[in-house]
């Protein structure tokens, strides 16, 4: 039937008067002011059809591997087209919702009258009198809603929302081929449990697809629209049962129309509801990697990539059915989550968080941290779980970060070779340092802080010769603080920025002579991907999660990796050469990766933080430890981490250790890489007065019987180098805490 019969038909209502009014659920038409013959003409001169906005899909987050281990929505759908849809899901929702929908033109009226003739014999409602082009239409102008008083509205049970609907409906008939009404019926309508859509709801009552649904699933589907609240499987029993009363009803109207046997039907009836409830997680407090989903999502939220407007971008994101790739790499995830669960416990005030990203790319494959994401309980501020991400920048989701310690030495140390210093080349230092003059910051201000005095191993130590290696190894906060003022306290603030540096709080870094001290708080995904730098030769990458956009309205869109040269190769190779010593000569010698590893240790003054950032060609990462109270209030000494006490928590104490296991299994199976060679036509030759001489009397010292104290003290300082002393550490059972 054409929309023009169905639309003459309406003759019949000023024949039928108020019982296709009733039937119609809208008062008499006569009292409303219309005649037939005004009301046929109301419907003969037809609006467009309704605008159809995008149906809200379901943004779905990939692994590196494909897999989902994230999701968002504003309403759980995927849209699917009707092919993929099974026969028998068609055959259920006509035959229950509009047994004549390929016979009429929008507005089925003898389908109407049945349904009022039946509903009233029934003393209750069995079938529907709204054509599934209306209920279309009611689904167009709900999703279109961007309010509840306009949801409201679209569904108020009045006479000018009903005769609207019916002139929308006879439009859509005028655009669309029924199988497309269809198809755009299935997908919009809600199921319950939250589901929306076909496809949506096969998996969440059935764990299954829509293409896969049998008789009595798909009899069951088509059951729960009418009133999908009152029939939701996921609130308990008797909405079950009243779901399953609604299958049988649904398998009835099929076997009385033809559409099956009677005997199938009532094979059907016997069987189970069969209701397997599917998750639906979403959001990323329900993901197994809540830290990195927290990150994409400030990504997708904070970045006018992705829209102009924060709730432009809240809406592509929650609504758009975006499917993005991201860099996680679960095993790289799941080394740096089993290695920090190893040593620190999610009950502790200690935090300890981790990044890993790619040398080369800037591809970020890991996040971790101690505390489990979320709210704890009562909302209490401390706890085993925390809302902050902690591996990441403010921008990110994280916190203030905390202060980097000696891991800043590494950007002092590549200015100084990129000004001509060679190997082996030094100087005398003192034991104490006065910063009274030569240091300016990047506007040509002084800087000097005449005040301070600043010592090696945390107030011990008689100073002594250096050079870039030794003063490297041993991590000497005088030898650093001097080196930064012959090179120029500016000159290596802009190495640290060209390699990624920025504080964690999104504030300007402090350029203060103790900047090569690490004073400024920073982030693990920050100091790990500036390490990174290091590991592919001085190319700088920008960290990057998202790898690939697809969905919405955009198509396939790749995000190529913002990459730069940001210090000379011949540099980063031979920064590299002396960072490799940091394993074999200096604070983390005896523990190793078993591959060409090369890294820097990072303790704070009155070990308010520590860190350890480390890196191979193939991969590199940064783990730092602090009190989630305030670093400055709680500094690591004298505490209970896991199952260990530690008199003070240095770099290679903590962090050290869970680097190192991390990196092992994260790299298990990927070839070693060693790093290039530096040029030592270029960086080789350089000397230090009486650094041999006093290498070689500590030497002496320790072969020496019943060496003496002094003498032993100076070997030990050259072993474990400056404020990185072995720590004081007792294992014992975890006591009730």
């Amino acid at each position: 039937m054409t929309v023009l019969k169905s639309v003459g038909a309406l003759g019949v209502v000023g024949a039928l008067g108020g019982v296709l009014a009733a039937a119609l659920a809208v008062p008499a038409v006569s009292g409303a002011g219309l005649t037939a013959k005004g009301l046929a003409a109301t419907f003969t001169d037809l609006p467009p059809a309704p605008r159809e906005e995008p149906l809200s899909q379901v943004t779905r987050l990939l692994d590196r591997h494909g897999e989902v281990f994230a999701q968002f929505y504003t309403a759980n759908r995927t849209e699917v087209p009707l092919a993929a849809v099974a026969p028998v899901m068609r055959q259920a929702i006509v035959a229950i919702e509009d047994a004549r929908f390929y016979e009429h033109g929008g507005l089925d009226v003898k389908g109407t009258l049945r349904a009022l003739i039946t509903n009233s014999q029934a003393g209750g409602i069995r079938q529907g009198g709204s054509s599934l082009t209306q209920q279309l239409v009611k689904n167009i102008l709900v999703e279109n809603a961007q309010s509840e008083v306009e949801r409201d509205r679209a569904r108020a049970p009045s006479m000018a929302r009903k005769i609207t609907e019916l002139r929308y409906a006879l439009a859509l008939e005028e655009k669309y081929r029924k199988d497309e009404i269809l198809e755009r019926y299935l997908n919009i309508a809600y199921f319950g449990a939250g589901a929306y859509g076909v496809e949506a709801a096969a998996q969440r009552f059935f764990s299954t697809s829509s293409a896969k649904l049998t008789l009595t699933q798909a009899a069951t589907l088509a059951g729960a629209v009418r009133s999908p609240y009152a029939n939701d499987p996921s609130l308990g029993r008797r909405q079950q049962a009243r779901l399953k009363a609604r299958r049988d009803l649904v398998l009835d109207r099929m076997a009385e129309l033809g559409l099956v046997t009677g005997a199938q039907a009532t094979a059907a009836k016997a069987a189970k509801l069969g209701i397997r409830l599917a998750p639906q997680p979403g959001g990323c407090a329900q993901s197994p990697y809540p830290f990195y989903c927290v990150y994409v999502q400030r990504e997708l939220l904070s970045s006018p990539v992705f829209g102009n407007t924060p709730a432009e971008r809240q809406r592509r994101m929650t609504r758009g059915g975006l499917t993005i790739r991201t860099a996680l790499d679960p095993k790289a995830q799941r080394a740096a989550d089993r290695a920090i669960t190893a040593r620190v416990a999610a009950d502790d005030t200690e935090v300890a968080a981790e990044a890993m990203v790619e040398p080369g790319t800037g591809r970020i494959r890991a996040m971790a941290a101690s505390k489990r994401f979320g709210n704890n309980p009562g909302n209490r501020k401390n706890g085993p779980r925390t809302t902050f991400n902690l591996a990441a920048d403010v921008r990110h989701g994280g916190g203030q970060g905390f202060q980097a310690g000696s891991t800043f030495k590494v950007f002092t140390l590549a200015t100084a070779l990129q000004q001509g210093w060679r190997f082996g080349q030094g100087f005398q230092t003192p034991g104490a340092l006065v910063p009274a003059s030569g240091y300016r910051d990047c506007r040509g201000n002084p800087v000097n802080d005449p005040g301070a005095r600043v010592y090696n191993a945390s107030g011990e130590g008689k100073g002594g010769p250096h050079s870039l290696e030794t003063g490297t190894w041993q991590s000497v906060n005088i030898f650093y603080m001097m080196l930064e003022q012959k090179v120029g306290l500016c000159n290596v603030v802009r190495t640290a920025r060209a390699l990624g540096i920025g504080r964690a709080d999104g504030a300007a870094l402090r350029e203060v002579p103790t900047f090569t001290l690490g004073v400024n708080e920073m982030d693990p995904v920050t100091v790990a991907a500036s390490f990174a730098a290091f590991g592919a030769r001085g190319r700088y990458c920008e960290p990057q999660a998202i790898l690939e956009i697809s969905g919405g309205d955009s198509g396939r869109t790749a995000v190529p990796p913002s990459c730069e040269q940001a210090i000379e190769r011949p540099v980063a190779d031979a920064v590299n050469h002396v960072l490799s010593g940091v394993f074999s000569k200096g604070t983390m010698k005896g523990q190793s990766i078993g591959r060409p590893a090369a890294g820097k240790t990072g303790t704070n003054n009155g070990y308010t933080s520590a860190w350890f950032a480390g890196y191979t060609p193939d991969l590199a990462a940064a783990v730092s430890v602090g009190d989630i109270r305030g670093s400055y209030r709680y500094p690591l000494r004298g505490v209970q981490i896991g199952d260990s006490y530690y008199g003070s928590v240095q770099g290679a104490s903590l962090p050290g250790p869970i680097w190192v296991r991390s990196m092992e299994a994260a790299l298990r199976g990927v070839r070693s890489n060693g790093f290039a060679h530096p040029d030592m036509s270029r960086f080789g030759g350089g000397f230090t007065p009486g650094l041999k001489e006093a290498q070689k009397e500590a030497e002496a010292a320790e072969r020496k019987p019943g060496r003496d104290r002094r003498a032993r003290h100076q070997r030990a300082r050259w072993n474990r180098g400056g404020h990185h002393r072995k720590p004081h550490k007792v294992r014992w059972k975890r006591r009730h805490r």
